[in-house]
């Protein structure tokens, strides 16, 4: 084979998705030059590490997400599951962050699990099934706090999880999310469980019938976009200092928003981890860049917004989506195949 073939450097198989992934990269590339280039801090330390330590919670939910959209379904109780594990990761700080992190950890795969549970068991619709979690896990963690923050224990070693840096270099939250990015890619890219979960988003009759373990596969991905979720909250918890009840409201749009911006169909069936975490750096990066604009006193714009801007890209998104899905029906391909 040529050595200097055409496909050589071809991004396709690292961002696996339609055409729109290697735009969304692009595009976060762009911003990056532009804030270099306009604003005199964008590139120091301080805030690199801001931006990624506070964007590493919704990069792991983002993570988890395009897991359960790969197969065709859909997580609606991811914000509420973090703030839940953020509130029993503060009443477990006391004991360090060997307890804490673990407690906060599986709060959020027990609901992962009673997901799982409902949709598979039960039959219910994902959207209805984690619509119901949602507010089992908004209310769970309005009452094991009695509807007020709880502080974390700042004597303990819990905080450094969330304030400091590993080795001196890189947060802690950073590499932690490192981690769980490669091995959701390895596990998506380079083993059955994932080529299971792309066939079971294409079709669950037609999975069976290749005697493929679709119930199996569509558990992982409940279990582990709930792990996500409650890593999340441990984070959310450690780095603000206390477990919040009344977060995590639209942090599931955040994460929707991500996972259809990086190429993910709605639909099932395809999608990239890779191109899954740009799209939550890009959708931060955006965030980022307003923050600078609102302190050169050129635009005025309330956190608010920040929910606007989210959903406009999630509307735009899905138009762009709903036109690629056509074009793919009028060529007769399935979803994990590309044209020539």
């Amino acid at each position: 084979m040529n050595r200097f073939d055409d496909n050589a450097f071809d991004l396709r198989p690292l961002l696996r998705g339609n055409g729109q992934t290697i735009g969304v990269f692009l595009a976060l590339c762009g911003l990056v030059i532009f804030g270099l280039l306009r604003y005199e801090n964008f590139g120091g330390a301080y805030n690199i590490a801001s931006f990624l330590n506070y964007n590493a919670m919704f990069i792991l939910i983002s993570i988890g997400m395009c897991l359960v959209i790969i197969t065709g379904g859909i997580d609606l109780s991811v914000g509420s599951v973090a703030a839940f594990s953020s509130v029993c990761a503060a009443y477990l700080s006391p004991y360090g962050i060997q307890v804490a992190l673990p407690g906060g950890l599986l709060a959020g795969v027990a609901f992962g699990a009673l997901n799982a549970s409902v949709i598979l068991l039960l039959r219910v619709p994902p959207f209805i099934a984690t619509l119901a979690t949602l507010l089992g896990a908004k209310g769970g963690s309005l009452v094991l706090s009695g509807a007020e923050t709880i502080a974390v224990d700042w004597g303990s070693n819990f905080t450094k999880l969330g304030m400091e840096k590993a080795f001196g270099i890189v947060p802690w939250s950073i590499l932690i999310v490192l981690v769980v990015a490669i091995a959701a890619w390895v596990i998506l890219e380079r083993t059955s469980l994932g080529r299971t979960l792309l066939a079971v988003g294409g079709g669950d009759e037609a999975s069976t019938l290749m005697g493929l373990h679709v119930t199996r596969a569509k558990a992982f991905a409940y279990l582990f976009s709930g792990g996500c979720a409650g890593l999340a909250g441990v984070f959310l918890a450690s780095g603000f200092g206390a477990g919040q009840p009344l977060e995590g409201v639209g942090w599931e749009l955040s994460a929707i928003a991500s996972v259809v911006v990086g190429g993910t169909l709605l639909t099932g069936g395809l999608g990239s981890i890779t191109a899954t975490v740009i799209g939550a750096l890009l959708l931060g990066l955006v965030f980022n860049i307003l923050n600078f604009e609102n302190g050169r006193g050129t635009i005025s714009l309330s956190a608010y917004w920040q929910q606007v801007i989210r959903g406009a890209f999630l509307f735009f998104v899905i138009l762009l989506q709903m036109r690629v899905a056509r074009k793919r029906t009028a060529a007769g391909l399935l979803p994990g195949e590309t044209t020539a």
